[in-house]
């Protein structure tokens, strides 16, 4: 386990968040008291875009590092050692959630 990320944990975008894409890159805006906190705006590059897709349904780091590796010229262990700096900074910012492969 690096960053605190298992490769047990399954994630999930947070329902507390809304997202656009606009011109390649997705902006997400973390919901607090049913308004959008516009300071904590968040903006994903085309491959933190198509990551943030997939975890529109329960993804764990090695589905996501396996999408990653089939598309884009990178060994595994750096794609794996990215995605789970990634999905640190997506849970502590409350974008994402994370459970057990069991739940």
């Amino acid at each position: 386990m690096r960053n605190g990320i298992s490769t047990e944990e399954c994630f999930l975008r947070s329902s507390n968040v809304v997202s656009r894409q606009m011109e390649g890159e997705t902006l997400v805006v973390p919901i607090r008291g049913g308004v959008g906190d516009l300071d904590a705006i968040f903006s994903f590059n085309a491959l933190g875009s198509h990551l943030w897709d997939l975890l529109a349904q329960r993804r764990s780091l090695p589905e996501m590092t396996d999408w990653v590796v089939e598309r884009y010229e990178v060994s595994h262990e750096q794609a794996s050692r990215d995605i789970q700096a990634f999905l640190s900074e997506l849970k502590e910012a409350g974008l994402v959630i994370s459970k057990s492969a069991a739940e």
